[in-house]
């Protein structure tokens, strides 16, 4: 049995060590938020964070996982929230797939940057993939997120 933290909450799972996180994150945890989507970490997709910092959990094994903070889409942070209310008020999802990567990486760089410029934006989220191109939609909604936090 190995223990995972997954959004300040600790489970138990039968896991082998070599499982990839996200079948554990799936499968034996039920979380089922984080998407698979190319298998070998290109296209962002199954996007989590471990100890604040983005990795694509079907790469990620079990066993680097293990006594570390992980973070997935149903995680809660301040960063997150606001994405949440401004992806939903600048309509980004189209089919929907690929946002809980988007919204992760957007986390991360909003847990970093509280003022990125679009470059800052591009380069954080150069490693997720949309295949409905709401690009456009996307910077607009993490600008739009920078300032709903400061309101908080």
């Amino acid at each position: 049995m190995q223990t995972l933290t997954i959004n300040g909450q600790d489970y138990q799972v039968d896991a082998p060590e070599s499982m990839p996180l996200l079948w554990a994150i799936r499968d034996l945890i039920g979380l089922t938020g984080t998407k698979f989507g190319c298998g070998v970490a290109q296209c962002g997709a199954c996007s989590i964070m471990i100890d604040g910092a983005v990795v694509r959990s079907c790469s990620t094994m079990v066993s680097q996982a293990i006594g570390k903070n992980i973070t997935t889409i149903e995680g809660t942070s301040a960063s997150l929230e606001a994405l949440r209310q401004a992806w939903r008020n600048n309509s980004v999802p189209q089919c929907g797939y690929c946002q809980s990567g988007q919204l992760i990486s957007a986390a991360e760089l909003l847990d970093t940057n509280n003022n990125p410029t679009d470059e800052d934006i591009d380069n954080a989220m150069s490693g997720n993939i949309c295949r409905c191109g709401t690009y456009v939609r996307i910077k607009k909604a993490i600008k739009e997120a920078v300032e709903l936090k400061k309101q908080v």
